[in-house]
């Protein structure tokens, strides 16, 4: 099969990774792609939200099949684009990927069919959002309503900082047409998970639990980022919290989306909140999560081709989906500056000592070819993922591989894992 993944990140190299080692597959293509990736499959120079040159691409070499990577696309109706020319493709329409592009439509989702979120409220306009907050108890939660590069949620602990982060979305616009609305929720206490799974529209495939580490610095300190780390399986996500979540989140949604007449189908990312009276869903999300997706795919012990393919077909009840019982973590370097800004163009080395390591892949997210030198390109420049009998084999593991890289200014944290050990992850 010849295959398109649309994408260029740290998702799409581990996205990339797990499908070249199909026996199915003839070609991959990645649009645009990234020097790690090019190592296993064939860079097309097409940005990921160039939908019509996508498909141009697509008809022209006859793809079998389009695996969509990041959310824009996805919001943007490159499902429905493709689906409409007759080709196959990897990922939920337009209308159900409001699920991710819209946090007020998400909310009033959840509400429909009884799925536990915090309580919230959606403004447009800035004079009574600041009302609504004179109103609630610190700290508050305030999201920007569309998407903004994972860095449209404020946690503000006075009032005075929410006031502020209220006037910044909806009057100064920080986030552009993403602060178009600001939904402003209660906080809640407790442990985040992430529990993705597979759908076909009708059909649920869980995937292994993962937990994604959002603070740029150690202790969960400093601003929130797009990932600094993640680790599966995450120990908070027992078997009975697994089957609840199942039960009070992933299937209400798939059966209500599917009854509205807007069947959801691909990947669907719930974000959970993990509280004393029970889980919470925090936000969905329409696609694979980054980093998480390193250490989940690092698990995976089937065919994701044959997965994806499953998906668009409505066969996934069909499908044989296994999962290893090792633990994975991903360490994410980024560069000086991140998250506010990032340092470009300097020079990376130590990666291929770094995969010397058995059980350790290096994604590319941030990266390019510069005078024949791979350097810095994002704020988030690579996440080392390794896998191993337990967590903490595989965090001793990746941060070995981490010791062997090198680039001016890099930064991570270097206590990715550590809240799994607490709980007993060593022994799993």
């Amino acid at each position: 099969m010849k295959v398109l993944l649309v994408g260029g990140g740290g998702r799409e190299h581990a996205m990339a990774w797990k499908l070249a080692h199909s026996p199915r597959l003839e070609k991959l293509y990645v649009a645009p792609g990234n020097p790690g990736i090019a190592h296993i499959a064939e860079c097309v120079d097409i940005a990921a939200d160039a939908i019509d040159e996508l498909l141009s691409f697509a008809t022209r070499e006859a793809i079998d099949l389009t695996v969509v990577g990041p959310e824009v696309p996805l919001t943007m109706g490159i499902v429905d684009r493709f689906a409409e020319a007759g080709l196959k493709v990897f990922g939920p329409s337009r209308e159900a990927a409001r699920l991710e592009g819209s946090k007020a439509f998400s909310k009033e989702m959840m509400t429909r069919f009884g799925i536990p979120t915090a309580a919230a409220h959606a403004f447009t306009e800035s004079a009574p959002a600041l009302t609504y907050l004179a109103d609630m108890t610190a700290p508050y939660v305030i999201k920007a309503d569309g998407l903004a590069a994972g860095k449209g949620v404020i946690i503000a602990e006075t009032l005075e900082q929410a006031q502020h982060a209220v006037r910044e979305i909806l009057d100064e616009r920080v986030f552009g047409a993403a602060g178009a609305r600001v939904v402003i929720e209660e906080f809640l206490v407790g442990e985040e998970v992430s529990y993705l799974a597979f759908t076909d529209g009708e059909h649920i495939v869980p995937m292994v639990s993962a937990q994604d580490h959002k603070r740029i610095f150690d202790g969960d300190k400093g601003p929130n980022t797009g990932g600094m780390g993640a680790y599966s399986p995450a120990p908070v996500m027992t078997p009975e919290l697994e089957t609840a979540a199942f039960e009070q989140v992933l299937r209400p949604m798939i059966d209500g989306m599917r009854g509205m007449g807007v069947p959801y189908k691909g990947i669907l990312y719930a974000g959970l909140m993990i509280t004393p009276k029970g889980i919470k869903v925090l936000e969905f999300n329409c696609r694979f999560g980054d980093p998480e997706t390193q250490p989940i795919l690092s698990r995976l012990d089937s065919d994701l081709l044959d997965i994806c393919l499953a998906s668009v077909n409505g066969t996934l009840d069909q499908t044989d989906v296994t999962w290893s019982s090792d633990a994975a973590v991903c360490v994410v370097m980024a560069s000086a500056g991140y998250p506010e800004t990032s340092t470009r163009g300097c020079e990376i080395t130590g990666i291929e000592d770094a995969e010397g390591y058995d059980g350790v892949n290096v994604f590319h997210a941030g990266t390019a070819r510069q005078n024949g030198k791979l350097v810095t390109a994002g704020g988030r420049v690579l996440g080392v993922t390794a896998r191993s009998k337990t967590v903490r084999k595989a965090i001793d593991l990746a941060y070995n591989a981490v010791a062997r890289v090198r680039f001016e200014g890099m930064q991570f944290r270097r206590d990715i894992g550590a809240r799994a050990i607490r709980r007993g992850g060593s022994r799993k």
